[in-house]
C-alpha cells in the first residue's frame, strides 16, 4: 500500500492528533471523499496527470442518447474495464472511515466516487451516500428499473443492450458528464452538511459542481473543516485543518488515535 511507504512528518502528525481530539469533542462529523482516496486501490482519478480526463473524452450524457454508435462505444468499454473495478479492493483509507464509523465518531459519508469501495471497506451502505451513482449498478433512463451489474447481461460484443422490462435506453447507474444529479441525493447531503460540527473532506479537488457546494455548505454553516489531499483546494484557507499527504496514511493515523 502507498501508504506503508509515506512516512508522515512530526507536524503532520500533531495536526493529526488536534483533528482527532476534534472528532472526539465535537459531532456530528461527516466525511466528503473523492476520487483521491480510491487512487490507493489503483483507480486513477479524472483530473491528474494521469487521470482518466486526459486519456479519453467522458461520455456525455446528451452523446450517449442520441447516437447508437456513442452507446456502443460505451458498452463495449464498460464491458473490458467493469470486471477489473469489481475485483478492486478497498486501501487503507477507506478502511479507515469504516473503523471511524463503526467506533461512532464518524456518521455518514458523502461520495463523489462510483466506485463502491467504501462499502467494500465495511461502511454501512445506507451511510454512503453517492453522488454520481454507481457503477455496481444498470438502470433504464425510461422506466427507472434498475440490477445489478453482475446480473445484467449486456449481450455480445459490439451490441447496445435494452432494458429488458420496457425496451428502453440503459446505462450504469452513475452521472454522466451533463446529467443531473439526483435532486433528493444532493439534498439529503446538503442537509447533512448544514448540521454537521466536523467535516473531514478527503482526496477531492473540489471542482466538480453540484458536488463541491458541500463543503462550502458546511463552512457557511460553521463546521470545523478538514482537508486531506495531495494538492492544494480552493477551500484551504477557510479549513481548520489541511494536510498534503496520502489519504490512507492520514486516516489510518486518525482511527489508529480514536479506534484503536
Amino acid at each position: 500500500m502507498l501508504h506503508e511507504q509515506t512516512v508522515l512528518t512530526d507536524a503532520q502528525r500533531e495536526i493529526i492528533e488536534q483533528l482527532a481530539d476534534e472528532l472526539y469533542r465535537n459531532q456530528p462529523a461527516l466525511a466528503f471523499t473523492g476520487a483521491g482516496i480510491s487512487t490507493e486501490s489503483g483507480i486513477p482519478d479524472y483530473r491528474g496527470p494521469n487521470g482518466l480526463w486526459s486519456k479519453q473524452n467522458p461520455t456525455k450524457f446528451r452523446d450517449f442518447l442520441n447516437d447508437v454508435e456513442v452507446r456502443r462505444r460505451y458498452w463495449q468499454r464498460r464491458r473490458e474495464r467493469y470486471p477489473l473495478l469489481a475485483r478492486t479492493q478497498p486501501n487503507t483509507g477507506h478502511r479507515a472511515l469504516a473503523r471511524l464509523q463503526a467506533a461512532g465518531y464518524l456518521q455518514e459519508i458523502i461520495t463523489q466516487n462510483i466506485d463502491g469501495l467504501h462499502q467494500k471497506a465495511g461502511s454501512d451502505p445506507s451511510l454512503v451516500i453517492e453522488l454520481h451513482g454507481t457503477a455496481h449498478e444498470i438502470r433504464c433512463l425510461v422506466c427507472g428499473a434498475r440490477w445489478p451489474a453482475e446480473e445484467f447481461d449486456p449481450g455480445p460484443e459490439g451490441t447496445v443492450p435494452d432494458c429488458p422490462v420496457c425496451g428502453g435506453l440503459v446505462k450504469e447507474a452513475t452521472v454522466s458528464f451533463g446529467e443531473s444529479l439526483d435532486k433528493e441525493t444532493l439534498r439529503r447531503a446538503l442537509g447533512l452538511a448544514e448540521t454537521a460540527a466536523v467535516l473531514l473532506v478527503v482526496g477531492t479537488s473540489l471542482s466538480v459542481y453540484p458536488a463541491a457546494y458541500v463543503p462550502r455548505r458546511a463552512l457557511q454553516h460553521g463546521a470545523t473543516v478538514a482537508v486531506v489531499n495531495n494538492e492544494p483546494t480552493p477551500i484551504d484557507s477557510q479549513a481548520r485543518y489541511v494536510l498534503y499527504a496520502p489519504a490512507g496514511a492520514v486516516l489510518d493515523e486518525l482511527a489508529s488515535l480514536l479506534a484503536g
